[in-house]
């Protein structure tokens, strides 16, 4: 067993102690935290102004009056002060305690620039292919924003119909999605306000009528009530999926990777010579499972760090903690020690390649039944994966991370079905690592690793 902890130390300081190692450690908090202080400010569109000239072919000539009025009312910034107050009826409660408490003009400034569009209306039989050349006019003083052509029927609909005409759209090319958007909008204003006034109706009560503020649902468990967060129901399964996953394929490769290149560099022999080979394999094993926990507990805190940070840790269930780390040591051992058997059997990376994507594609497995699995975790598709090893970690822990865990006896069947395949898992990596380690030549297919683990 001495021996085992001096290979187990080894695999771990080697592994600890390579700057790769370091790098790579570090690499994904320093991409947060850049994207955390850089993305506010390459996405930055509060300053983006929409500004520039609209042609406009009318045929009754009203809409350009009232989309005149419609623009001016915009520039007063009294519609945008009216969508800010819808918006703040969908937040959190949260959000609207910070805006009522925001000095005057800051929910106004967060917005963006109010649009500065000009209006130039042309005659009704104008050529509509000539106003097509002018949108992309080569030298331009003013923006050329858009031209739009009303059709006849867009603000009473024509005899003997319902449904009302609309208005053809054409732009310059690589015009921006945010002055397409907006001249849209002021459109769609402009051609409800002459339709409600063409029917002697109030715009402002019909709004009344048909606005309903989203409200939020509250989440009824058997222990307790919590407002529902959609996001962080959404977001945390693959959070925690993808933490296992990141966890195994960092002791999963390192395994592959230091076996095959000790075995073609001969070194494998010499440790031979002191350990045997179970003893080589536990023990490499057991370091990268520690260096493994390294990682997975760093991902760990800084994700608890986040949910602390933005008042969600409330939300989450410390229980969960420990459950990942036993599947992830279910999960690591199976694949850790089927991936050390690949490793064993081939004498150069290029040739792990084929052997390797079996592995890989049972591990992309739950990536794929991520959706179905966090929407429904009590579905029959969703309990089966839970016993089918060796998905079965990461979909017992997708259904633990959804809004409606399972039952905890299902959890530790699923716990009992993952210890068995590790003794599966190790027993199979056992037979081709003694066999494996020595043999050279010609690398093995899937019958020959099989036929290993019977013969030996």
């Amino acid at each position: 067993m001495n021996k085992v902890f001096q290979v187990a130390l080894r695999e771990f300081v080697v592994t600890v102690s390579n700057k790769a190692f370091i790098l790579g450690l570090l690499v994904m908090p320093a991409m947060i935290a850049i994207f955390v202080l850089i993305a506010p400010r390459v996405f930055n569109f509060q300053n983006f102004k929409v500004e520039g000239e609209v042609r406009i072919i009318d045929p009754e000539g009203v809409l350009t009056p009232e989309l005149r009025t419609t623009l001016e009312k915009r520039k007063d910034a009294a519609r945008r002060a009216e969508e800010t107050k819808q918006a703040l009826e969908k937040a959190p409660a949260a959000v609207r305690d910070i805006a009522a408490k925001a000095p005057a003009g800051a929910l106004q400034n967060a917005l963006g620039p109010v649009p500065d569009i000009r209006l130039v209306e042309r005659k009704p039989d104008a050529d509509i292919q000539q106003e097509k050349a002018w949108l992309i006019e080569e030298k331009q003083e003013i923006k050329h924003l858009a031209l739009v052509v009303i059709h006849k029927d867009a603000i009473i609909p024509a005899e003997g119909k319902t449904t009302y005409g609309s208005y053809d759209l054409y732009v310059p090319p690589n015009l921006d999605d945010r002055a397409d958007t907006e001249i849209q909008q002021s459109l769609r204003d402009g051609l409800i306000n002459l339709r409600v006034r063409a029917r002697s109706l109030d715009r402002n009560t019909i709004d009344a009528i048909v606005r309903i503020p989203r409200v939020e649902s509250v989440t009824v468990t058997k222990g307790n009530e919590r407002q529902t967060v959609r996001a962080f129901s959404f977001i945390l399964p693959i959070s925690v999926a993808m933490l296992l996953f990141m966890g195994v394929m960092t002791g999963g490769q390192a395994l592959l990777t230091s076996t095959v290149e000790e075995k073609s560099s001969r070194v494998i022999e010499v440790l031979l010579s002191a350990v045997s080979p179970m003893q080589l394999m536990a023990g490499k094993l057991l370091g990268q499972m520690v260096v493994s926990l390294l990682v997975l507990g760093l991902y760990m805190v800084m994700g608890l760090a986040m949910l602390t940070s933005l008042s969600l840790f409330g939300l989450f269930n410390p229980w969960l903690i420990l459950y990942i780390l036993i599947f992830f040591v279910i999960m690591y051992l199976v694949f850790g020690s089927l991936m050390m058997a690949v490793g064993a059997a081939v004498n150069e990376m290029r040739e792990a390649q084929g052997l390797m994507m079996p592995l890989m594609l049972i591990l992309m497995i739950p990536w794929f039944m991520w959706m179905p699995i966090s929407r429904d975790p009590n579905s029959t598709v969703s309990v089966a994966l839970s016993f089918i090893p060796p998905i079965n970690t990461f979909a017992m822990l997708l259904r633990m991370a959804s809004s409606a865990p399972p039952p905890w006896w299902q959890v530790w069947l699923s716990i009992g079905v993952g210890v068995l395949s590790v003794f599966g898992a190790l027993w199979f990596t056992a037979k081709v690592f003694r066999i494996g380690l020595l043999m050279y030549g010609k690398p093995p297919n899937f019958a020959t690793l099989i036929r290993w683990a019977r013969s030996a």
